[in-house]
């Protein structure tokens, strides 16, 4: 824009009381836009037209039309306008609110000469920078401003300034926007907001109060704001920079917030991109748009693609349909308008026509037919609805009338006469009507209360909007839910899910916006070193714990009467688990023990059958009756250890089992010591022969027996057996088991075996070379390395295994070391008396022997 001041378009109504109107963010925008890029065609006009914003102006004149028509609210007052065209800039502001307030024939700054036009309040600025301007100089002579867009930021440059705010308060658009993403459960999301003071006063609440809630945003962005005193390449590479950055995100929403043409902006975005193989359908995006935000076009976008924001969710002022609105702007004609000076550049560039020019006779070509209706105007131009911010200005008229009516209910009414003239009514003082406005409520045309809360900002709720764009170019505007003024944060927003039309990109599955995926049950998030909170990598639960549900910070752990499934993401109880004879395992131990101990009896019986015979009386009779009692007693102690544990069973399976065991073993030594000395004996002058006698081995026995009934006895008057509940060894069971008590005692016991075993070992294999006629050694020292063998295998298995089957260990190795002393020790005499008998004589012993 040149320093020359751009046509002055305005629009003026006299009154005996009078508005003032700014129409902020330009109604009409004087600039030309240079492309310096030759691939880039280059567009020059001199006019840019925000065509949209002209229903500002009408719905201004419509409230003002309808209060002069209405006996009720101002007898006897006219009350008029004057609208004036702000150009985005501030020397032109500050121009115009001058002309506001001074003598309309000639223009001198603060000098006012007619009684006319009177000016009681000012109206507008749709953005907060003009409001400011503005509020700069009316706030001097205290004339109330109501601005229908943003509060301006104060700081200490304009201290104390005062506004009323037809718009709601900020705050309930951020609870709204939380409310939305929560509800959606977006997470993740960008924001692009307009370069000032409020952009960074909205990026610095959101964050704040955003990040309470866990949701973060991935990127802050400012637009570049439409500054037609300058080249436009510059706005335009860094449009381009923010559309790449925006396609390039994971974040699939992104919240604007913008000014009353920011929308057109955003239209470049498609043109902008700087990205190498764009995709032939660009990435969709859900975009949340802030109540200031209009859907606004310019001119040169008429042919523009709308895909971009096809699905966009807006917050909007909340606002009703007028019926009396849309037949009036139906009638809106160049040909009937007087003191308007928008309509004929808008006729023009809406209908790219000339209206009549006021010069009669003078015919222009490309005049307009006067059958032009702005009702035929695409919606991204001209809606015939009025919006939110024409709906607020529509109740600022009537506001500032009301406070009038409020303030002077006489003085407006009656007019004094002196000297038989009638004359113009009092002027009140200015700053009067401030009093009356904050306290204004009334209902207007559509049957809604007006009112300003005590920081005068209106208190009114936010509608969400859905917008809906055809092929064809054709708008909709959906409302799809609404955000109360006064209801609990948690409870303010009501939305219409199913009316909500997505981005094709989304082939309307409800978006996601995470920065990252969610974690399934059976894993859990593990936080990004540098990141927000919202992005995580998925990890698996450690073993033993589980996660039920998406996202969890933490795996559990289960109950102790549960476990853990193969996948973690469900517990499962525990079933009872103990070496049961109904299972296999429990019913093949007790057939073996039985078994054996049956096989014992046998050998017994044969034995005893047969008691006088050469082989049963050699090496000494009654110990070999004590062993296979003893083994017998061993096999049957086996069934102890199977079945249900209780307190008898747990008591004394150990300690019998020992004992038991210890009393084979000492028998199986006291028969190798016999059978050594007994062949030491047989030499001449021995002294061995005294030794050779029934008490040794009745002492041997008993000894080695009785030291480990001392330490079973110990055990058992210390630190008993007792059943338990084993939680934890085995995953998936609960072990009904015996604890041993000490676990000391129960090793000694295994220690103590260990020992008379590696003792008769250790004999046997100084025997084994005596002659074989009816000598055991040789088969006593095999059978004591099967024993052997088994019990220190014994240790590691038992250790190595968890639940019952510590107890099939413990009872396998009872039974084998068992076996493996009948079979090695009983099975050759058993074969010579049953199957060779002529083997069993003196003789046949006397002659092996010599």
């Amino acid at each position: 824009m040149k320093d020359a001041h751009p046509p002055i378009h305005d629009y003026h109504q006299p009154g005996d009381l009078f508005l003032g109107g700014i129409v902020s963010h330009s109604f009409i925008i004087s600039n030309s836009i240079d492309f310096t890029e030759e691939s880039t065609p280059v567009l020059l006009e001199d006019l840019r037209v925000v065509i949209k914003n002209y229903q500002h102006i009408l719905a201004f004149e419509f409230a003002v039309k309808e209060i002069n028509e209405n006996p009720q609210l101002l007898p006897n007052v006219t009350l008029g306008f004057h609208i004036y065209d702000s150009y985005y800039s501030a020397k032109w502001t500050y121009h115009d609110t001058m002309l506001l307030i001074s003598s309309l024939e000639k223009f001198i700054p603060n000098y006012k000469c007619d009684g006319q036009n009177n000016l009681r309040a000012v109206i507008g600025g749709l953005d907060s920078d003009i409001s400011l301007h503005v509020a700069t100089i009316v706030d001097i002579y205290k004339i109330p401003q109501l601005i229908v867009g943003p509060a301006p930021l104060m700081n200490e440059k304009a201290p104390g300034l005062s506004f009323y705010q037809m718009s709601p308060s900020e705050n309930l658009q951020y609870s709204g926007i939380l409310s939305l993403l929560l509800h959606f459960r977006w997470t993740w999301f960008g924001i692009l907001t307009v370069d000032n003071e409020n952009g960074d006063r909205f990026v610095k609440n959101i964050l704040r109060i955003f990040s309470q809630s866990d949701v973060y945003s991935a990127y802050v962005e400012r637009l570049p704001r439409i500054d037609f005193a300058a080249k436009s390449m510059d706005m335009l590479l860094k449009g381009a920079k923010i559309h790449d950055k925006v396609m390039k995100s994971n974040a699939n929403v992104v919240v604007i917030y913008g000014e009353s043409n920011t929308v057109a902006i955003l239209r470049w975005f498609p043109y902008l991109s700087e990205l190498e193989n764009m995709p032939d359908k660009p990435k969709g995006q859900v975009w949340i748009m802030t109540a200031q935000m209009e859907l606004t076009s310019m001119c040169y976008q008429k042919t523009w693609d709308t895909e971009i924001l096809n699905g966009a969710l807006s917050f909007t002022i909340h606002s009703n349909d007028l019926p009396a609105f849309q037949s009036f702007l139906k009638s809106i004609n160049p040909s009937k308008r007087k003191g308007d000076g928008f309509i004929r550049d808008l006729w023009q560039h809406a209908f790219d026509c000339f209206p009549p020019s006021p010069v009669v006779g003078k015919v222009q070509e490309g005049s307009c037919t006067g059958a032009e209706k702005l009702e035929s105007l695409p919606a991204t131009f001209f809606e015939m609805r009025m919006t939110g911010h024409s709906y607020n200005i529509y109740n600022a008229v009537y506001a500032v009338a009301h406070a009038i009516h409020a303030m002077s209910p006489s003085r407006l009414r009656n007019r004094e006469i002196e000297n038989g003239r009638e004359l113009k009514p009092q002027i009140q003082h200015l700053w009067q009507l401030h009093h009356f406005l904050k306290a204004v409520s009334f209902n207007n045309s559509a049957g809604e209360k007006i009112f300003f809360d005590q920081h005068v900002q209106l208190v009114a709720g936010l509608d969400v909007n859905n917008w809906i764009f055809s092929s064809n170019q054709s708008f909709h505007r959906v409302k799809v839910g609404k955000m109360g003024p006064q209801a609990p944060p948690d409870q303010a927003l009501i939305i219409n899910v199913g009316t909500i039309t997505w981005h094709s990109w989304f082939n309307q599955v409800q978006p996601f916006s995470v920065c990252s995926k969610s974690c399934y049950p059976g894993m859990r998030k593990q936080k990004k070193e540098g990141e927000p909170f919202c992005c995580f990598d998925c990890t698996p639960c450690p073993e033993g714990e589980v996660s039920d549900q998406k996202d969890m910070n933490d795996c559990y752990k289960c109950e102790d009467t549960r476990y853990s499934n193969k996948y973690q993401d469900l517990c499962i109880p525990k079933v009872v688990s103990f070496l049961s004879y109904e299972e296999p395992v429990g019913i093949s131990l007790s057939c073996c023990a039985i078994s054996f101990a049956l096989i014992t009896a046998l050998v017994l019986g044969i034995f005893l059958k047969h008691h006088n015979s050469p082989i049963v009386k050699a090496n000494y009779q009654n110990l070999t009756y004590t062993l296979l009692i003893s083994l017998l007693l061993c096999f049957l102690s086996a069934l102890l250890f199977i079945g249900r544990p209780v307190k008898m069973t747990c008591l004394f399976r150990q300690a019998a089992f020992g004992i038991i065991f210890s009393v084979a073993v000492s028998c199986v030594l006291a028969k190798t010591i016999t059978v050594v000395l007994a062949f030491m004996a047989t030499r001449p002058g021995s002294r061995m022969r005294n030794w050779v006698v029934k008490r040794l081995a009745n002492s041997v026995v008993l000894s080695c027996s009785l030291i480990q009934a001392g330490i079973c006895i110990i055990w058992l008057s210390t630190s008993p057996p007792f059943p338990d509940v084993d939680m934890h060894s085995v995953i998936e069971e609960i072990v009904l088991e015996c604890n041993e008590g000490s676990v000391t005692m129960f090793y000694c016991v295994l220690s103590y075996m260990g020992f008379l075993a590696m003792v008769s070992f250790t004999v046997a294999v100084f025997a084994r070379k005596l002659p074989d006629s009816f000598n055991e050694a040789k088969f006593i020292t095999f059978s004591m390395l099967v024993f052997c063998s088994v019990w220190l295998s014994f240790v590691p298995a038992y250790l190595s295994s968890k639940g019952k089957y510590m107890v099939a260990v413990e009872v396998f190795s009872l039974l084998a070391s068992s076996a493996g002393l009948l079979g090695c020790i009983f099975s050759p005499k058993c074969y010579i008396i049953v199957l060779r008998p002529e083997l069993n004589h003196r003789d046949q012993l006397m002659r092996r022997k010599y």
